[in-house]
């Protein structure tokens, strides 16, 4: 599959043009066909795949790249765009439906795994925060009830939009982020 990549794109990096360190990236969903994959160097591949801080300026390349003829690399592009927010760019791509409702796809579940949880003010809550809570919640299954004024330091998300997990008297619990006050 590599080689057929490599004859396809002249031995670059299908989205910056770099020349070393190559590797192939299906694109998902995918089915495992050249169709669906692309060749990528190791710092778009690493940008692609891991949720670090996207190197702005290494994806201008996206100027060039979203016009690809190639319907894999069209789809990394918008989302790419996406994740950026660059809604210029993203406002003179035009994709095939097909090859949209592609793209579409990750992006949708991406954003219903990382919506936001927001505190009873509608502030932002991040793992490692502090809260207050703001009314007295009775614990079902531990016996005790989590009092008004409680600081519950180092939050943990779950990924289920409204909760957050906390420790209250020495018990980690789960709590509604919407009896919960930022501090």
């Amino acid at each position: 599959m590599k080689k057929t990549l490599i004859d396809r794109s002249g031995g670059v990096c299908e989205l910056c043009g770099a020349t070393e360190n190559l590797e192939v990236l299906e694109v998902e969903p995918s089915s495992g066909k050249v169709s669906q994959s692309i060749l990528v160097c190791n710092t778009c591949k690493e940008q692609i795949q891991k949720n670090i801080p996207m190197d702005i300026n290494h994806w201008r390349c996206l100027n060039d790249s979203m016009w690809s003829v190639v319907p894999a690399v069209q789809v990394v592009a918008y989302r790419m765009l996406k994740r950026m927010d660059n809604q210029d760019l993203l406002g003179m791509m035009y994709l095939e439906p097909e090859v949209l409702e592609w793209a579409d796809a990750v992006i949708d579940e991406e954003q219903e795994k990382s919506k936001p949880v927001k505190d009873s003010n509608g502030s932002t809550l991040e793992a490692g925060d502090s809260v207050t809570i703001i009314k007295d919640l009775e614990v079902k299954g531990a016996g005790f009830t989590a009092k008004r004024g409680t600081v519950v330091k180092n939050i943990g998300l779950n990924g289920i939009e409204g909760q957050i997990e906390g420790r209250v008297n020495g018990t980690r619990i789960v709590l509604l982020s919407k009896f919960l006050k930022k501090v």
